[in-house]
C-alpha cells in the first residue's frame, strides 16, 4: 500500500515538474515595460508614414499636406487593447485606405501632454482624437467597459469614424464647421500638463529618462485621473459625481450604441431617459448637444461635460431619411448607474475606499447557497491586497473568499463601484464596519478610509 502511494506521489510529481516547466519558461520570457517601450519605437522607426511621440510636428504636417490628424494614445505596456492597436500597426487593405487620409501620429506617454488641446478618457489603453489642420478636434474614437474588448472597438465602427471626421472636417464653410466643433474642444484645464499635478509634482518631467527603468519615468494615462481623485482627496474634501464617475457610456442614459457604427443605437433600456425621449434601436444619433458625433467616445464625451441635472438635444435620423428631434432628460443621480470596476483606476479607488479588497456582486445562485436572500447584499472578497496601502484590509483580517453583507449597519450596497461611492463621502481615516461571512461564521471587521 506504501509502495503504491510512493509510486502514485513519483508521478504526481513527475507531472507537476512538466507542467511547472512551461511557467518557468514563460516567466523567462515575460516581456518587461521597457522591452514593450523599445520594441515599440522600433517598430514605428521602420514605418515612416507614422509620426512618433511629436505632437508639434504632427500639426505642421497637417497644415502643409491639408490633412487632419489621426492622434493615437497608446499605453504600450498595457496589455488592454493591445489586439486593436495591433490591427491598426499591421492594418489590412480597407484601413490602409481610410488612413492614408490623414496625418498619421502615435503618442506613448502622458509626459508633457498639453492638457489644455488633449483630453479623453485617462482609463483608456487605447485612444484616437482627430485634429484638422487648425488644430480643432474633429472627433474621438476608443471606449472600453466591463465587455470584451471587441464589443467596444471594431475595425469598422473605425473605419466609420474615420469617415465621420473627413466628412466633418471637409465642411467648406469654416465658420459652420468652427461652430459644429466648439463643443469638442477642452474648455478647461487646471493644469497645463500631467507633470504639473500635485501629486505628480516632483516625481516626473515632461520627457522620459534616456536610461535606466524608462518605463517608471513614464507617465501612464490612468495617473491623470489618479492624480486628480488624490489630490481633491488630500484636500479633505468628497469625491464628486463627475470625478468618481468618468466618462459615463451611453449605457447609464439607457442606450447601448453598436461598436461597428458612429452612433447607431443597439438596444434600450425600459425605462431609461434614452426611452422616455423616444430613441429607438436602429435609430442613428448623428448630434447631441449640436456635436457631430464619429463615435461612442463622441457620445461619451458630451456626458462627461454634462452637469448632474441636464437636457440634451439630440437629432436622429430614422428608417428612410426621417429626421427628428428630441430631449433626453437627466436627474441628479444618473451617473451612479456607472461600473467602475473595469478601470485601471479602480485599483487607486480600493486603495483608498475598501483597503485593497477587489470585490464581486454575488450572483443569486451563489447567495441561495449560502443562505441568503436574493435581494441581500453579498459582496465577495475576490482579492485581498498584500503590500503598502493596500494591505489595509489585510491587515484587518479578511481573507480571500470572504463576504462583506453589510457595511456600518447598511445592506443596502450592492456593488464595489457603490461602496466606492459610500466610502468616498467619508473623510479620509474615518473607520468602516464590516459585517462579514466566512464559511459558517459570522464576523466583525473594521478598517479605515485613506
Amino acid at each position: 500500500m506504501m509502495t503504491a502511494r510512493f509510486g502514485s506521489l513519483l508521478v504526481c510529481l513527475a507531472v507537476l515538474s512538466v507542467l511547472s516547466a512551461p511557467a518557468r519558461d514563460a516567466r523567462k520570457k515575460r516581456v518587461t515595460p521597457d522591452e514593450k517601450l523599445s520594441r515599440d519605437a522600433k517598430t514605428f522607426d521602420n514605418l515612416p508614414q507614422w509620426i512618433y511621440n511629436d505632437v508639434d510636428k504632427a500639426l505642421a504636417e497637417s497644415k502643409k499636406t491639408g490633412k487632419p490628424v489621426l492622434f493615437v494614445f497608446r499605453c504600450v505596456p498595457c496589455e488592454a487593447c493591445s489586439h486593436f492597436d495591433r490591427s491598426v500597426i499591421e492594418p489590412d487593405q480597407k484601413t490602409v485606405e481610410w488612413m492614408q487620409k490623414f496625418v498619421l501620429a502615435r503618442i506613448t506617454f502622458a509626459n508633457g501632454l498639453d492638457l489644455k488641446r488633449f483630453q479623453f478618457d485617462w482609463d483608456q489603453s487605447f485612444h484616437v482624437v482627430f485634429m484638422d489642420s487648425e488644430g480643432r478636434t474633429l472627433g474621438r474614437f476608443g471606449t472600453r467597459s466591463q465587455r470584451p474588448e471587441d464589443d467596444d472597438m471594431t475595425s469598422a465602427g473605425f473605419h466609420a469614424a474615420m469617415q465621420a471626421a473627413l466628412d466633418l472636417g471637409a465642411n467648406p464653410d469654416k465658420a459652420a464647421l468652427a461652430e459644429l466643433v466648439r463643443g469638442k474642444a477642452v474648455a478647461t484645464a487646471e493644469y497645463a500638463r500631467p507633470e504639473l499635478m500635485p501629486t505628480l509634482l516632483g516625481t516626473y518631467n515632461s520627457t522620459l529618462s534616456k536610461s535606466g527603468n524608462i518605463a517608471r519615468s513614464c507617465i501612464h494615462c490612468h495617473q491623470i485621473r489618479d492624480a486628480q481623485r488624490n489630490a481633491v482627496r488630500l484636500g479633505g474634501k468628497p469625491i464628486e459625481g463627475k470625478v468618481l464617475y468618468p466618462y459615463p457610456l451611453p449605457d447609464t442614459v439607457g442606450i447601448r450604441l453598436s461598436p461597428d457604427h458612429a452612433a447607431r443605437v443597439l438596444t434600450v433600456t425600459p425605462g431609461s431617459p434614452a426611452a422616455a425621449a423616444g430613441i429607438r434601436p436602429d435609430d442613428e444619433i448623428v448630434r447631441l448637444q449640436g456635436q457631430p458625433l464619429v463615435s461612442p467616445a463622441d457620445f461619451q464625451w458630451i456626458l462627461e461635460n454634462t452637469g448632474e441635472k441636464a437636457e440634451l438635444a439630440a437629432e436622429i435620423w430614422r428608417g428612410k431619411g426621417e429626421k427628428l428631434k428630441t430631449t433626453i432628460r437627466l436627474e441628479p443621480g444618473w451617473r451612479a448607474s456607472s461600473d467602475l470596476s473595469w478601470r485601471p483606476t479602480s485599483w487607486n479607488l480600493r486603495r483608498i475606499a475598501t483597503g485593497g479588497l477587489r470585490l464581486e456582486t454575488l450572483p443569486d445562485s451563489e447567495k441561495r447557497s449560502r443562505g441568503l436572500d436574493e435581494k441581500a447584499m453579498a459582496l465577495f472578497v475576490r482579492h485581498v491586497g498584500q503590500f503598502g496601502e493596500h494591505a489595509v484590509a489585510k491587515k484587518a483580517g479578511f481573507l480571500n473568499g470572504d463576504v462583506i453583507v453589510a457595511v456600518d449597519g447598511r445592506t443596502d450596497i450592492p456593488t464595489e463601484t457603490a461602496l466606492f461611492a459610500y466610502a468616498l463621502e467619508l473623510k479620509p481615516g474615518t473607520p468602516l464596519k464590516f459585517t462579514v461571512l466566512r464559511q459558517d461564521s459570522r464576523l466583525e471587521m473594521s478598517f479605515p478610509t485613506q
